[in-house]
Order: structure tokens, then sequence, then C-alpha cells
């Protein structure tokens, strides 16, 4: 391996019982048990235990003198452990090395915290990030993050794809969340923008005859933060010529699957499920369902048109309103205590309320129903709602009712929570497997009510479904795109779209987005320029790579699967960025601060 090591600690075994052995690598930890001292050594591939007896005087004194997270060098003979002190739970449990040898390579100061300390805070493990990072499962979480990059980069390559890198210094077309920029000194007063994706350069790169491409690139994106997002980010991403939605789809579709069984042996299903965005959002309120989740949505807003019940019928009745049933099998024996929680918890999501009906006896009609709101419901709306929830004995129907948005969100996020509960799990409403899933042909178009206008749903480069184009100038909110996201448990892996290749078909999304001629030249000029020279039907995908390996890693956050993430204010904590900058570099930059509070005279 190399002249300072033989072996690596964790890859030891009994098979090497007699030889001698020269490993490198960290103190986990340091035990002095009645003149004999052990030692558990650690590197990338785990713990061995060091012996040093005290009849090897230098042995035993330099092994005295060494404290956790010490770096050393250990030589000695592998020689098997004594009986009952065997350790099945490594690789290497069977075996200890009788040290000969021990010599630091360099000592450590006290460390802040104990490694295999599980409770740590996530803002001591990013302070001390280095550290944080030699912990195991640190160590594992990285090492897949690259197997899964390789299978990727295998299976990309098998079928003719070239890795192309695109800048990441660019112009600023500011649409969807905030561009990250960057003055540029020898242009006084001009930004370039660090790259949301690298969209509009993939589809150059088809224009250009460069007809499979990929990158696994940096992503930057300056908007609020959560679990799974971070401001940089990295993408797989994707772009080819001449070939179908569903090609495209089938192609990307079995790389998944070549990763999740190539990394950790995992078969997904073969074909992925494949359900429409409009399917998902009615029976499951998200774009993104979990599917483990054995819950769905009834759609009960005709049913309450006529109600006594205000809430209900102000919904039912109010354009872009809906009222939703969500049968929990079983519910009927959740404590009210445990009701009240999911009454606070829909709050979030902009629910005013959280109405539900426990089903008795669903035979006696309303006398078998047990709610508040049962008295303002007549005869034929609770029997419809019994009979179109398919509500048992036993059984608890919670209610949502607002407008679309207030309702998918609310009893969407309420159906994903009580699936996940330990009564859910126990209830048989949760599958604890994988379950992927296909959602496409995604509106066009959503309609912000505050501006009156008409944003893309995806980017303004999706091509419209075939026959659509003439609605992107009649009708732009019943426009069908040719987009899909791929789903797995809750989580959007990837998403992905047809572009338009045809400048027309363009011109009129941006009519349709209230994008005139001069806008459109002025931020993306050169991508409508270059869809004049016989640009091909092209399209694509990207996967957030960092998604998919915290989902593997079973980790709440992405930053578990980042080396050096950011925090949820986009700070680094181990180099305290972002940082103040001197008032040269300012000046050179052609940039004056101005003071965050006026001065008062």
């Amino acid at each position: 391996m190399s002249t300072m090591r033989t072996h690596y600690c964790g890859l030891v075994t009994e098979e090497m019982l007699g030889q001698t052995v020269s490993l490198c690598g960290w103190v986990h930890r340091r035990r002095d048990h009645g003149g004999v001292i052990f030692i558990d050594l650690r590197d990338r591939e785990g713990l061995v235990q060091i012996v040093c007896h005290p009849d090897s005087a230098d042995v035993f004194k330099a092994s005295e003198a060494v404290r956790n997270e010490y770096c050393l060098r250990i030589t000695g003979v592998v020689t098997n452990r004594l009986e009952g002190t065997v350790n099945s739970n490594l690789k290497s449990g069977k075996i200890e090395i009788t040290a000969s040898n021990v010599e630091v390579l360099n000592a450590s100061v006290a460390v802040p915290f104990q490694l295999d300390d599980d409770n740590l805070s996530e803002t001591t493990r990013l302070t001390h990030r280095v550290l944080d990072l030699r912990r195991p499962q640190m160590q594992n979480n990285l090492r897949l993050r690259y197997k899964v990059t390789m299978e990727v980069r295998k299976y990309l390559d098998a079928l003719g794809f070239i890795d192309i890198e695109t800048p990441m210094l660019t112009k600023s077309t500011p649409e969807g969340a905030r561009d990250y920029l960057v003055p540029s000194r020898v242009n006084a007063g001009k930004f370039f923008a660090l790259p949301q994706s690298p969209q509009l350069f993939k589809q150059l790169l088809m224009v250009a005859n460069f007809d499979r491409y990929y990158q696994i690139t940096k992503c930057f994106r300056d908007e609020d933060l959560r679990a799974d997002r971070q401001p940089e980010f990295t993408q797989i991403d994707c772009e080819t010529s001449f070939l179908s939605e569903q090609e495209i789809r089938d192609l990307f579709e079995d790389m998944i699957r070549v990763v999740f069984k190539n990394t950790l042996d995992i078969d997904l299903p073969n074909p992925f499920p494949v359900m429409d965005y409009y399917a998902a959002m009615g029976l499951y309120g998200s774009d993104k369902p979990d599917m483990r989740v054995k819950l769905e949505f009834t759609d009960l807003t005709a049913v309450m048109k006529d109600v006594d019940f205000k809430v209900f019928a102000g919904a039912a009745n109010m354009d872009g309103g809906r009222v939703v049933g969500l049968r929990v099998p079983q519910g009927g024996s959740m404590p009210r205590s445990e009701i009240d929680a999911y009454t606070q918890f829909v709050g979030i999501y902009g629910a005013r309320g959280l109405a539900y009906i426990k089903v008795n006896e669903a035979a006696k009609g309303r006398d078998g129903l047990q709610s508040p709101i049962v008295k303002n419901l007549h005869d034929a709306a609770l029997a419809q709602v019994i009979a179109l929830t398919g509500a048992q004995d036993g059984d608890l129907i919670f209610f949502g009712a607002d407008k679309a948005k207030v309702v998918n969100d609310a009893i969407g996020a309420l159906r994903v929570k009580i699936g996940h509960s330990d009564f859910g799990k126990k209830a048989g409403l949760f599958d604890d497997v994988w379950k992927p899933l296909w959602v496409i042909d995604f509106p066009m178009f959503e309609h912000d009510e505050e501006s009156g206008r008409w944003n893309a749903t995806h980017h303004p480069f999706t091509a419209p479904k075939d026959g659509h184009e003439d609605m992107l100038e009649t009708d732009p909110g019943a426009c069908i795109s040719k987009a899909y996201d791929m789903v797995l448990n809750g989580w959007e892996l990837g998403g992905g779209s047809i572009r338009i290749h045809r400048e027309e078909v363009q011109s009129k999304v941006f009519r349709a987005l209230k994008i005139d001629a001069e806008e459109a030249q002025l931020k993306f000029g050169f991508l409508l320029d270059a869809l004049q020279y016989g640009a091909p039907p092209h399209g694509g995908l990207a996967f957030g790579l960092d998604r998919i390996v915290t989902m593997m890693t079973g980790s709440d956050s992405i930053r578990d699967v980042i080396a050096f993430p950011k925090t949820q204010r986009a700070q680094c904590l181990l180099t305290n960025a972002p940082s103040e900058v001197d008032e040269k570099q300012l000046k050179e930059l052609h940039i004056r601060l101005r003071n965050a509070e006026p001065k008062v005279a």
C-alpha cells in the first residue's frame, strides 16, 4: 500500500494472523486495563484494537502519552483476541495488533466532543466540521455520495453522454429564486450571476450538436433555506436531442434503478408508476406525493355546496375553493389530544381549523356519527360523505375546506404526518418501502393573483403538449406542458421537460408571460438567436444529487451529505463566511456600502 502503512485498520482480519502490519490512523479511544494499554485505532475503513504491553518499554511509554485523536503509526503482529473479548460488530473484531512500535505522527489538542457522541448539536458539528467529518457516519455518507456519482458517470458514459462544463460566471436572468451576483472589477457597474442551473447553456449545447450532455455541477440560489435546500447545491444535469418524452423518462428511470442497485443493492420497481399532475393534486394535494402513505383525499366540493355549515359551503362555492375528506381507517380510536395536535399542525399551512367526523356505526346514518359539525350537514350530504370516502365503523374523517392551495397544503401535510405517526404505522397506513413515481403533464403556467400575470410553472423554455401551442395566447391556464418530475417517498429527486426548440413557439410563451420582444432579447437573446440555427428537438432532466444521497443514507438534512454545508442562515460556521471585506477590495469593485442605520444628527 505504501512505505508508511501496509493495510487499512478496519480491513485487518483473522486471515492475517501472525503477519506484521503497519497501520496509520487516529486514536478513537485509549484504555488502561491494569497495566496493559489498549488503543482503538481508526481510519477510513474502521477500527482495530492495538495492545501495548509493559514488557515492551518504548511501546508502553509512547502509548501512555497518547490521547484521543492523536495521529499514530503502529507496527505490530496480528494476533487472536482472548476468548470472550471478540467484537462481532467490527470486521477486525476477532483479532488485535500486538504493538512493536508506536509512532506519534502528530499530537492533537483536547477535542471539543467525543466522535461517537450521537447527541451533538448541529451548531457544534458545523463549527468543528473537520472533526465531525471524521465520524464514521459522515465518512460513510460522503463515500456513498462518491459511489452514486461514479455509478451515474458509468451509466451515462456507456450511453454516449459526455461531461461538458458550463460557466459559473454568467448573465443574470432572474427567473424564480434570486441570483447570487458577482461584481465585475474590469467592467465597472456590471455584474455576473452564479448559475441557478445550466439550463440555457445545455440547450445551447444541443443546438451545437453535442447531443448527449451531462454535468455534475454546483448551482446557486439565494433563497430561504429548509432542510432540503442549500444556497449552493449539486445537480446531475442532463440533456439530450432527438428523443421523445417517454424515451427520456425511460432512460433516466433506468439510471436511478441502476444507481440504487449498484450502491445499496435495492431493486426499485420496473417500471415506475406514472401519474399526471392533476390526479396527484386531486388525490394527495401534492405534486410529490409520498406513496408509502395509504391515505387519499376524497373530493367533496360538489357535495357541500348547499349545506348549512358556512365553512364548507363557502369554500365549495368559492372560485378556486375546495372541500376534501381524508378517511383514516381505525382513526376513531384517536384520543382528542391527538386530534387537537393535528388541528394546530394544519394551522402552519394556513388552515383555520380541522373539522372531523368519527364514524361509530355507519349503518345508523346521522345517529352513528360523532362530531360537532354533524348537525350542520343534511342527511344527503352525510350519506354521500360516508359513501364517497368508503368509511367503515371505527374510522375517522378529517375535512379541509378553503382555497384549493390551502386545502392541498394543509391536508396533504396532515396525510403524511398521520401516515408516518406511530398510529399510522400500527394501523397499517404506511409501507416502509421505496416508492418511486413519475408525475407528468404539469400545467404550463401558474396564475399570480397579486400581479394578475401568468408565471411559468417550471421555466419559460418548457414545451407545451402537442396541440396546445395555440392555447398559449388564447387560454394559457389550460395549457399542459411536456414536463415531468421523478418523485421518491415524498421527495422530488429530479425534474425536467422537453424544451421549446422553435423560435415562434418560444415567442408565444414569452407573450403569455407578458415578456415583450425587447425584454426577451435583453434577457435571453443569445438563446433565441441560437434557436434560429436549426435547433433540434431536445429535452432533459436534472437530479438533486444531495437529495438522492440524503434519502439513501436516511439523513434528516442534506447538510449531512455535503462536506462543508451552510446553515439555514446561509452561513459557514467553519470559515465564518460570509464575512466583511476591506475597503480596498470594495473600491476595486466600484462598490460603496450604505450604512445599515442612518446617523442621527
